[in-house]
């Protein structure tokens, strides 16, 4: 590739990185019927392997995730805005044990007088943010309420979403192909042997990944249902989706479930049984959910998807909450293949690194095996010199 084409090129990426930011409001639910697409588009291939035409096979995936989201957005949603209601209701009880149990209980372990943290007045503080944090939503949503146009659009986002899902699904691998048609024939090798390890990373990352999260979600819910806490779906939810982050989900549930217990039935006993649901949880996450779903590392570093999401919603909103990942995984394999190509350059000194390992391994099997030494490779005073004793 010439000079010129590498600024062209350049310039190319700028422009296409101005046109989203630009437009980052209109192609949020474009982007979000490309992952959905792209989530379904495997399970579309494995369908027409079994004689399904490419329409009927995508007519199948189609329903399935619809049936998919509606009975998350008529059951789920519902069920945890109980739970948030609820939780609201028994902040102030909360707050109340943490006041009258927790901090006695600290200051009587460590020895430290907590007053002076003046930990009293910042529970004040917690109250009055609580409270003006509810009359705020309640304002927020009286007016996205009345807001006709505001409702408009957001009833017009959900309807395009499942369209353009749809075409997507249908025309997947011929855009593909199209686009694999446009890149330049010096780079396109390249190009498409970045794509196929990024399309590996991300497909593991959300279609494993993700699967471990909900199934986790499941398992803290029904167990902390069986034992007994109210907050049993919230809990379980919250650990299960921020459990891509290793122990952070078991950390965060068991904080949660433990002051639930303690609040709700203060004894021992539900405390042991809330420690033996996380348990349960990571025994079955270590020795089956992540092996058979995940498999191998996924090649993305929880901290690094952490930074992804954050950094993508503070640039691009919600658009760049929804890109943050694929963006990441393009970014890390691109980084791979960059220090793969560093290391093979004459800047790094590939060259004479190869020599030096092969006189190393030249060394090393000498050492290993002097005995497939020939008389002939012998040195010829090897006669007239003793032999080394060993030590």
């Amino acid at each position: 590739m010439t000079d010129t084409q590498k600024w062209q090129l350049l310039a190319l990426t700028v422009v296409l990185s101005a046109f989203l930011y630009l437009l980052a409001p209109v192609l949020t639910p474009f982007a979000a019927a490309a992952l959905f697409a792209y989530l379904g588009d495997p399970l579309v291939d494995r369908l027409q392997t079994c004689r399904l035409s490419r329409t009927a096979a995508v007519a199948v995936v189609f329903a399935l995730m619809t049936l998919a989201v509606v009975s998350v957005v008529l059951l789920l949603i519902p069920m945890l805005q109980k739970q948030i209601v609820h939780f609201g209701e028994r902040f102030p009880v909360y707050l109340a044990w943490f006041e009258t149990v927790a901090l006695p209980w600290l200051e009587q372990q460590s020895g430290f007088d907590l007053d002076r943290l003046q930990v009293g007045n910042l529970l004040g503080m917690v109250k009055q943010y609580w409270q003006q944090a509810g009359s705020a939503a309640a304002t927020v949503f009286g007016g996205l309420s009345r807001s006709g146009m505001a409702v408009l659009e957001f009833v017009a986002n959900l309807t395009l979403i499942p369209v353009v899902t749809f075409y997507l699904l249908r025309d997947w691998d011929g855009m593909v192909a199209r686009i694999r048609e446009l890149l330049p024939r010096a780079i396109e090798p390249t190009v498409v042997r970045l794509a196929n390890e990024s399309d590996a990373v991300l497909g593991s990352f959300l279609r494993g990944q993700v699967s471990v999260m909900l199934a986790l979600g499941t398992i803290y819910t029904l167990g902390l249902s069986l034992v007994g806490i109210d907050l049993a779906l919230l809990i379980g939810m919250l650990a299960g989706l921020v459990s891509f982050v290793p122990y952070l989900g078991v950390i965060v549930g068991f904080g949660a479930g433990l002051i639930a217990a303690l609040v709700q039935h203060g004894d021992l006993f539900h405390v042991l049984l809330v420690a033996g649901v996380f348990g349960f949880g990571q025994i079955i996450e270590g020795f089956v959910l992540t092996p058979w779903l995940v498999g191998d590392k996924i090649g993305m570093h929880p901290v690094a998807v952490i930074f992804a999401i954050m950094a993508g919603g503070q640039l691009f909103g919600f658009l760049g909450v929804l890109l943050a990942l694929p963006v990441a995984a393009v970014i890390m394999v691109v980084l791979r293949w960059l220090h793969e190509r560093y290391t093979q350059s004459s800047l790094y000194g590939a060259a004479e690194r190869a020599v030096e390992d092969a006189l190393i391994h030249e060394v090393a099997r000498a050492d290993v095996a002097p005995s497939a030494l020939t008389a002939s490779d012998a040195p010829q005073d090897a006669a007239d010199k003793p032999p080394i004793a060993n030590a």
